[in-house]
C-alpha cells in the first residue's frame, strides 16, 4: 500500500519568542514493512540547525525558533510504501541493547490497577505471544478509549485507575505489564490511516514487545489489532518521552497553543 501523509504542526505564542529550540521526531525511516519513497519537511518561524540519529535509531531534526516570532509551523509531507507483516518487525537493531527495554519508567511502572489487569491473564506463560495478545485485550476491556481525560504526562497506572485513556496510555500500560513479566517492550509513535476518513485527529501510538523467534511485534491496544499496512512507524523509545513527535523549550513566549492538521490517505498507482 502507498500512503500519502501531510502533517502540519502549528504553535501560536501569546508573546514574541526570545529564544526556542525544538527536537522533531517527524521523519520516518525505511525499515521492515515500510519504505520511504519521499519525505520533505518545511518550516515557518524556525530554521533547521542539525540532523542526527538518536540512541533509539530515530531521525532527529533540531530547529531553532526565530527570535520575535509568534507563530511556528512545521510542515511534513511524504509517500510511504507499506506492507502487512502482521505486526512483526523482526530482529532487534539500533544502538540500545535489548535489556534496556526491560527497565520501567515513571510512565510505564505498574501499580495495583495494572497488576490487577495482569492477574487476569490465563494464557500459558511459555506462550509469550498469547500472553501479549491477551494482555492487549484485557487492557482495552478495563481502560476505555476516551479522549480528553488524560495528558501526555499521565502514567499508565494513572490511566488504569481512571479506567479510561487514549492510545498513549494503552501503550504505556502494555509496555509496563510486559516488562514486569520479563518481556522487553517499547513505545512507537507514527501514523494510522483510518478507513473512514482522510483527515486524522492526531498522530498515533502503539507498543512493540520482543518475542523470541519473532523479534519485535507490534500491538495496537486501542484498536485491538497488530499493526498492518495502514500504519507508518516514525519513532520509538522506552516511553512517550523518547518517541514524542515534538519536544522543545522556549523563552519569553508566554502561553502557547498547539494545532495539528494531519491527513493520511492511500495513493493509487495512477496518482
Amino acid at each position: 500500500m502507498r500512503l500519502r501523509v501531510a502533517h502540519t504542526t502549528h504553535y501560536q505564542f501569546d508573546q514574541p519568542v526570545s529564544h526556542g529550540l525544538q527536537r522533531l521526531r517527524l521523519t520516518p525511516k525505511t525499515t521492515h514493512g515500510q519504505q520511504v519513497l519521499n519525505w520533505s519537511m518545511q518550516f515557518e518561524g524556525a530554521v533547521r540547525e542539525v540532523e542526527y540519529e538518536d540512541h533509539n535509531h530515530n531521525h532527529i531534526t533540531l530547529v531553532s525558533v526565530l527570535p520575535g516570532v509568534t507563530d511556528v509551523r512545521v510542515m511534513c509531507e511524504g509517500l510511504i510504501a507499506t506492507a502487512d507483516n502482521a505486526g512483526v518487525l523482526g530482529h532487534h537493531s539500533g544502538h540500545m541493547p535489548l535489556w534496556a527495554f526491560l527497565a520501567q519508567s515513571p510512565l510505564t511502572r505498574p501499580g495495583p490497577r495494572v497488576r490487577a489487569i495482569m492477574a487476569q491473564v490465563d494464557a500459558p506463560k511459555g506462550n509469550v505471544l498469547a500472553v501479549l495478545h491477551q494482555l492487549s485485550t484485557l487492557i482495552l476491556a478495563h481502560v476505555a478509549y476516551v479522549t480528553g481525560e488524560t495528558q501526555v504526562h499521565t502514567s499508565g497506572e494513572e490511566a488504569a485507575a481512571l479506567g479510561m485513556g487514549v492510545c498513549q496510555d494503552h501503550a504505556h500500560i502494555l509496555i509496563g505489564a510486559a516488562r514486569a513479566l520479563g518481556i522487553p517492550a517499547r513505545y512507537v509513535s507514527g501514523y494510522l490511516m483510518m478507513d473512514d476518513r482522510i483527515d486524522q485527529e492526531a498522530s498515533h501510538a502503539w507498543a512493540e514487545a520482543h518475542v523470541a523467534g519473532l523479534g519485535w511485534v507490534g500491538f495496537d491496544v486501542s484498536n485491538g489489532i497488530s499493526p498492518d499496512e495502514r500504519y507508518i512507524r516514525v519513532a520509538t523509545g522506552r516511553d512517550y518521552r523518547e518517541a514524542a513527535p515534538v519536544t522543545g523549550l522556549s523563552w519569553g513566549s508566554g502561553e502557547s497553543r498547539l494545532a495539528v492538521k494531519l491527513a493520511v490517505e492511500q495513493q493509487t498507482s495512477e496518482q
